[in-house]
């Protein structure tokens, strides 16, 4: 593995008086795509948030490129859950990823030609002008991951984007997903409570539990993900190893994800 974009240091997280996350060690290298599973309550999306500098860690550092996260950047793209939130109800489809661009005080002239990139890579050409209302509960999902493409992030952070999405949906917008971050370089940390979803998409799983102790820490797992991209919602599926990892990451958890 090349050297890690992302560093958790004995990384604890205490929130209302109560650890959370206790001590945890793991890095993720640029380009890579790691998911995190586990049980509700487990420290999923306070992970993913002390990643983004939204919370900060009561123990240990968590670094990108070697520099301490503090708060907030713009090389660190968020993608919500609920992306009809996140969406700006009044703005149109260019108008929300124009936000992005904003932000970043890039030139307004120089803004037309790179929100018609992003929401060509997402597929989403013709709705420029249209406003959320109007989109269904997948495309108003590629408007938000087209505006955190917009910024141009180095990582991306993904709490459960497709959660409240239907199968179908599901399944495409993980094969998108899978395309862009091989073609952007992506580096990518997922949350999610769908075992077979983690493993589709991922190169490594990092499996945690709940009310950690010094015999139970909160890592319970980090298993590598060996099998071969593009990968395919039947044929990968179906791979014996997809099943065998499945089988394994259901034991660290002792339940249904």
């Amino acid at each position: 593995m090349s050297e890690p974009l992302l560093d958790f240091k004995a990384v604890r997280i205490e929130l209302g008086g109560r650890e959370i996350i206790s001590p945890m060690d793991f890095s993720v290298a640029a380009g890579e795509f790691v998911c995190i599973i586990g049980p509700s309550g487990c420290g999923k999306t306070t992970l993913l948030r002390a990643a983004a500098g939204f919370v900060q860690a009561s123990g240990g550092q968590v670094l990108r490129a070697g520099q301490a996260v503090t708060g907030p950047s713009r090389e660190v793209a968020f993608v919500f859950q609920d992306y009809g939130r996140a969406l700006l109800g009044w703005r149109s489809v260019a108008g929300n990823i124009a936000l992005a661009l904003e932000a970043a005080g890039i030139a307004k002239a120089e803004r037309p030609a790179r929100i018609a990139r992003v929401l060509e890579t997402v597929g989403l050409s013709e709705h420029a002008d249209k406003f959320p209302a109007q989109l269904s509960g997948g495309m108003q999902q590629r408007v938000q991951i087209a505006r955190c493409l917009a910024q141009q992030p180095q990582v991306m952070l993904m709490d459960e984007p497709f959660g409240a999405l239907d199968a179908m949906t599901r399944e495409s917008l993980q094969d998108e997903v899978s395309r862009l971050v091989r073609q952007t370089g992506l580096t990518v940390l997922f949350v999610t409570h769908d075992l077979e979803e983690a493993i589709y998409l991922s190169d490594r799983v990092i499996a945690l539990r709940t009310n950690p102790s010094a015999d139970k820490p909160s890592l319970a797992a980090m298993v590598n993900v060996p099998i071969a991209r593009p990968r395919d919602q039947l044929l990968t599926k179906e791979d014996p190893e997809f099943v065998r990892l499945r089988r394994e990451l259901y034991g660290y958890l002792g339940h249904h994800a």
